[in-house]
């Protein structure tokens, strides 16, 4: 078994390292603070290929591997889990779809400005009643004609305000429950879609967290994703390859806090030496390193397990499960390593601690990666 990371591998991640070092990190805080969304961010990494990684390069994209676009998203994170999500949502639950189940026609017009990061795409499923059961959406699409119509609302949505193709679960068949369900392709500022609720979050704050409102909205037949009622096995999928960005983002939390803890161990000074001579703080130390380097383990079999053709939904949900729960075992820690400093703004430690709970939140909460897991584990 080879655990080596290919030259590819290697210079992806030094490349996104640099940039996120020198671009992002300055700003993270003030981002933070401001909640402002970093669109000149997102151009920049759109530069660099990073908004289509996996993407083939016909339709736009770098034609990167899992692995890849893991270790990516762990290097955003590591100093910003703002930039890390937006692009960990773009290109899993936004790109991916279209690529697997959209039409020539629909990567033509939809998948290859994305994948170029000239436009940004969301993932529309949660609503106020459905969010863990799926099969509770009440937001609808029936067929008039050549359109189909959406009545209704989707909550927490990441980008949702701020992205010009969003991905919308709707039920073409309540009757059905998630038999029911269709994905279709929502375009930004078409009539009968607006906004609602824009949050205000504890953590992620530059990440733009919306309330999207149908009324009426015709959207093109051609719009629909894959087959007719096949919006459910579409969602489900997707999510799965979702759980590893997300658990590459919760890595990079992890390892930004265990790397301001080293720091801060090596700079503070009690009773007359370094606190990171001391070995209550060692012991907090190895812990969570060991921790960070078996979720990273996790995420990246994950990931290649996925670039094999080999299932993965297990895999996945493992990863996020672990990779989120160490995101905030280390944050805390990292946290009381800094003590009173640790809880003021002017350490990022603060923001890390933040950052990290929302990854046990989003894209299935630890609670359904339990129930994948186990259902995996009982067939």
């Amino acid at each position: 078994m080879d655990f080596d990371l290919t030259k590819e591998q290697l210079m992806v991640r030094a490349t996104v390292r640099g940039f996120a070092e020198k671009e992002i990190k300055p700003l993270a805080q003030e981002l933070d603070s401001s909640g402002e969304f970093p669109w000149p961010i997102l151009r920049k990494m759109g530069g660099l290929n990073m908004m289509g990684m996996t993407v083939p390069r016909e339709w736009g994209g770098s034609g990167s591997d899992s692995v890849s676009y893991a270790l990516a998203i762990e290097e955003l994170a590591r100093v910003c889990g703002s930039t890390s999500v937006i692009m960990a949502v773009h290109n899993s639950v936004c790109c991916y779809p279209l690529l697997k189940y959209g039409t020539e026609a629909q990567k033509e017009r939809f998948l290859k400005p994305l994948a170029r990061g000239e436009k940004l795409g969301a993932f529309a499923l949660t609503e106020p009643g459905a969010g863990s059961d799926a099969g509770a959406v009440r937001t609808t699409a029936i067929l008039d004609g050549d359109n189909y119509i959406l009545n209704g609302n989707k909550i927490f949505i990441t980008s949702g305000c701020e992205a010009h193709v969003i991905l919308v679960i709707a039920s073409t068949e309540p009757s059905k429950g998630t038999k029911g369900l269709t994905a279709f392709i929502v375009e930004k500022g078409i009539p009968g879609f607006t906004y609602g609720t824009v949050e205000d979050k504890m953590g992620v704050r530059a990440s733009a967290t919306s309330e999207l409102v149908f009324e009426d909205c015709r959207v093109p037949r051609a719009n629909m994703l894959g087959e007719l009622n096949g919006g459910f096995r579409i969602g489900m999928a997707t999510l799965d390859g979702g759980r590893i960005g997300i658990g590459a983002q919760a890595v990079g939390i992890a390892q930004g806090a265990l790397d301001e803890a080293v720091r801060y161990s090596k700079e503070r000074e009690q009773f007359g030496r370094p606190i990171g001579k001391f070995q209550a703080i060692q012991w907090m130390l190895a812990e969570m390193a060991t921790r960070v380097s078996a979720a990273r383990g996790l995420v990246l079999r994950a990931a290649w397990l996925k670039d094999q053709g080999r299932p993965f939904s297990k895999e996945s949900a493992m990863a996020k499960l672990y990779a989120s729960r160490t995101a905030m075992e280390v944050a805390n820690n990292a946290l009381q390593i800094h003590g009173g400093y640790g809880y003021t703004k002017d350490y990022p430690v603060e923001r890390f601690f933040r950052e990290a709970k929302i990854t046990e939140i989003y894209e299935g909460t630890s609670e359904v990666q339990r129930l994948v897991i186990a259902r995996e584990c009982l067939k």
